[in-house]
């Protein structure tokens, strides 16, 4: 009886060998950990990011992996990449069972700077830095879960889509941009998996902590991320490889389905 009920589960559960995995921003950092996460468990692999040649150094390590690989040049922000995007991956693969939504960029600032000597305004979070990160970091996923979902209804054969949300959806200091898009992010999961549920459409999101992926360690500010590398219960920052294996769960587990996964080491913000 134990054997038969492990088959019948194993039945339930998506296999990722030979599934159709689309990644954003999967150029370096996290979405690179992912395509590689996914390829070592027979996955074939769609790398999109705005850097060719970051693309093609990820697409020959997923090949070496001995799956298959497309790199694809997309600007997630504009419409017309989007479409692209998810269509050449149908046209190459004939298939779309997984889309990540990772592609993202940091752009902080505080809303008002505010001289301590004179209480006056010194300076203020521009308009360039908080359309940056709507453009990409909402917009962009807004655009390429539309159109990984346009794909998986035609298809019929149902799909996974996993945004990248961040614990900053709580309110982070500095972040008003990534905050409030991240929030936007997890908002927009509940309500596609909702939408999306009668196309055998699942839909769940991470929201990782403090991960130690080049974005954060270049474009955030060292006396910030030491701040709250000292807050992480667990004592240290995350790795790439640990958000991949919990892409890897959401794909292969199909009880995970409209929520927000924290994968933060326990932060609270």
């Amino acid at each position: 009886m134990y054997h038969s009920e492990i088959e019948e589960l194993e039945k339930l559960q998506m296999q990722i060998k030979d599934k159709t995995i689309v990644i954003t921003g999967s150029g370096s950092g996290l979405g690179k950990a992912m395509a590689l996460g996914f390829a070592k468990k027979g996955g074939n692999i769609v790398v999109s990011d705005v850097n060719e040649s970051s693309i093609q150094t990820v697409v020959s390590e997923v090949e070496k992996l001995g799956v298959k690989a497309k790199g694809i040049v997309a600007n997630v922000s504009k419409e017309e990449d989007a479409i692209r995007l998810m269509e050449e991956t149908v046209k190459t693969f004939g298939s779309l069972d997984v889309a990540i939504l990772n592609a993202g960029i940091l752009r902080d600032g505080l809303l008002v700077k505010v001289d301590k000597n004179t209480g006056k305004v010194k300076g203020k979070m521009n308009l360039e830095q908080w359309q940056a990160v709507i453009d990409v970091n909402l917009t962009g996923v807004f655009l390429t879960g539309r159109e990984a979902a346009v794909q998986m209804v035609e298809l019929g054969r149902g799909g996974v889509i996993i945004p990248i949300s961040s614990v900053a959806m709580y309110g982070n200091p500095g972040q008003t941009n990534y905050s409030a898009a991240k929030a936007g992010v997890a908002a927009m999961t509940k309500l596609w998996a909702q939408e999306l549920k009668n196309y055998k459409i699942r839909v769940a999101g991470i929201a990782p902590g403090f991960i130690a992926t080049e974005m954060v360690l270049k474009d955030m500010k060292p006396e910030a991320l030491e701040k709250w590398k000292a807050q992480i219960p667990i004592g240290r920052l995350g790795e790439p490889s640990e958000i991949a294996h919990t892409a890897e769960f959401i794909v292969e587990n199909e009880l995970i389905d409209g929520v927000i996964l924290e994968a933060s080491g326990g932060i609270k913000i």
